[in-house]
């Protein structure tokens, strides 16, 4: 992506109940990995895990996601990482995505719920290409979906 840059105006996104990101990181994009925005997640000024939103499309995208997410072990079981992948697909829009994948291990059942509670809609579990950047020995299939926007 040659011609992407970053913008200012989602360095600090707020939503209800109290949450809000706060930028950590803006990831220019390298041969593999496409440009993100990382952000830590705080609800009532706790932080309780971070988010990331990846912009653009290659290879990599498709098993990895345009959105990753992480909630500390506490503060699990409160769709808080839903209420934050609400919050960022508007960084997304902004740079002229008009649908995002979302990804998660074929077993996990609550990134499985997350997903499908913000509507991405199911494409396929297949299993990881060893080309892929993360790929290691036993990893999972993966369940695809994709949302848009």
């Amino acid at each position: 992506m040659s011609d992407f840059s970053f913008t200012d105006r989602f360095d600090h996104i707020s939503g209800e109940n109290g949450m809000r990101l706060e930028l950590i990181e803006k990831y220019p994009g390298d041969e593999v990995l496409i440009p993100f925005y990382y952000y830590e997640i705080f609800v009532g000024g706790q932080a309780v895990g971070a988010i990331s939103v990846r912009i653009g499309d290659n290879y990599h995208s498709y098993y990895n996601g345009h959105i990753g997410y992480e909630i500390e072990e506490p503060f699990q079981g409160h769709r808080y990482s839903l209420a934050a992948l609400q919050l960022v697909l508007p960084v997304a829009r902004f740079h002229g995505m008009t649908r995002i994948y979302l990804t998660c291990d074929a077993s996990n059942t609550a990134s499985r719920k997350i997903i499908e509670a913000a509507g991405g809609r199911f494409l396929e579990i297949c299993p990881i290409p060893r080309d892929w950047f993360a790929w290691y020995e036993g990893i999972e299939d993966h369940r695809i979906y994709q949302l848009d926007l």
